[in-house]
């Protein structure tokens, strides 16, 4: 897995003006400074920055750069000194599919002194709920959904008993927005089960935990699960609307820029390319003012590796194959270590659907095929997420391959994953 931090900035830009890297290294070559320096700018060069593996180019080549786009090489993504500021892909400390068992140790021991301090909640308390609920947002990508919402339950009836406690009112404050967090991961595990009212109630909880103590971030992420449940439910419209509106609270924050990337899923659905690009591009903008994330794992913290994978579905529903081709597979190869696991399986599977759905236009059913079953086979899933993809990659192969014996075999697989999620029961697909 690489440690590079992807430079989305300059990939929005070419995306917006649909270049292939091929397209863009010639125009740089075809600038003033280019001409002059006689610069062999290739497709290679192109990717390497879009990879992080350049942050910084030869002066020459910042001011084609400049040239061609209008904008300073920061503007496009581009930073002096930023290799070794720590890694984006991998966890830094603990990994995924540690948290759980680091928060069931920090819980034990929090409790322990909770018991010591009788009915007095104190900072170290506050502190070690704060770190706990960090870590059961961080085993959110690779712990089984059911096994996260049934420990989140518990870790919620837990804190709510402290609120009726004797407690001041910051600590108040801090309990209701340790409980908002708590309750937004919730809906999220019950919406990748199925559990479409509990995630729903989940999520006005959140939000209304948010307004209560102004906190924009939170309530941010509230809209933006709306936006997500409209995604998946074909409520296009809904999503745009619900991410705008998202927006209008989150301030500066990775609530803001999925919300922002949520919105151009949503304008992607609908067919406006223009506005679509136009959000990816204002995503990486945002993302680029941001802080690098310590935990890029945790749910409620969005990564650059996230706006590739976000653009890769975008620009399949747009269908811009060789686009929508080249983000899946950097989605893939940055989410996959070398023994074959995966930090991110859930992203893993919607790129394998995206690359599937592109074989299928391409006339080749096989591989169709074989990126749809492969996404079925990835251990950790949202199975409400899945059962949306897997059916955009059904309906296309159907279209054209209807009586094939590898599209029937897909069928009913995407039937029995259908109906694990109508009965919630995900043991049918294991």
């Amino acid at each position: 897995m690489p440690n590079n931090i992807p430079n989305v900035q300059l990939r929005a830009w070419r995306n917006e003006h649909r270049l292939t890297r091929a397209d863009m290294a010639d125009r740089i070559n075809a600038t003033p400074t280019g001409i002059a320096e006689r610069l062999a700018c290739d497709e290679e060069r192109i990717r390497r920055w879009e990879a992080g593996e350049v942050s910084w180019p030869h002066t020459s080549y910042r001011r084609a750069l400049t040239q061609l786009t209008g904008l300073q090489p920061e503007a496009l993504g581009f930073r002096q000194n930023r290799r070794g500021q720590g890694r984006l892909i991998e966890a830094t400390t603990i990994v995924p599919m540690d948290a759980l068992r680091a928060e069931a140790d920090l819980y034990g021991t929090m409790e322990l002194a909770q018991q010591i301090q009788a009915s007095d909640v104190g900072t170290g308390t506050l502190e070690a709920l704060s770190e706990a609920v960090d870590l059961l947002c961080r085993a959110y990508p690779v712990v089984p959904a059911a096994t996260l919402r049934d420990r989140t339950q518990k870790r919620l009836a837990q804190i709510t008993r402290l609120l009726s406690g004797r407690i001041t009112l910051d600590q108040h404050r801090e309990l209701l927005v340790i409980t908002g967090w708590l309750t937004a991961l919730l809906g999220c595990v019950h919406y990748d089960l199925g559990e479409r009212e509990e995630a729903e109630a989940a999520r006005r909880t959140a939000y209304e935990m948010g307004r209560q103590v102004g906190h924009g971030e939170l309530m941010g992420w509230a809209y933006e699960m709306s936006a997500w449940f409209a995604l998946v439910e074909d409520r296009y419209e809904d999503v745009v609307t619900a991410a705008r509106m998202g927006q209008a609270n989150a301030g500066q924050s990775s609530a803001m820029v999925q919300l922002t990337l949520q919105e151009a899923r949503g304008l992607a659905r609908i067919g406006d390319r223009r506005e679509a690009d136009k959000a990816l591009t204002r995503g990486a903008d945002i993302l680029a003012k941001l802080p690098l994330p310590s935990n890029p794992d945790h749910h409620f913290v969005f990564d650059h590796a996230k706006w590739v994978f976000y653009a890769a579905t975008a620009y399949t529903w747009l269908e811009d194959d060789d686009r929508a081709e080249e983000h899946a597979r950097e989605t893939i190869q940055m989410h996959t270590r070398p023994d074959g696991t995966s930090n991110a399986p859930m992203r893993v599977a919607d790129a394998h659907i995206d690359l599937g759905i592109v074989h299928a236009w391409r006339g080749d059913l096989d591989a169709a095929v074989e990126q749809g079953m492969t996404a079925f086979d990835i251990d950790r899933r949202s199975l409400t997420d899945l059962v949306n993809r897997a059916g955009d990659l059904d309906r296309v192969i159907r279209q054209h391959y209807r009586r094939e014996a590898p599209a029937k075999e897909f069928h009913e697989r995407y039937i029995t994953a259908r109906k694990a999620l109508t009965t919630r029961r995900p043991e049918l697909l294991d």
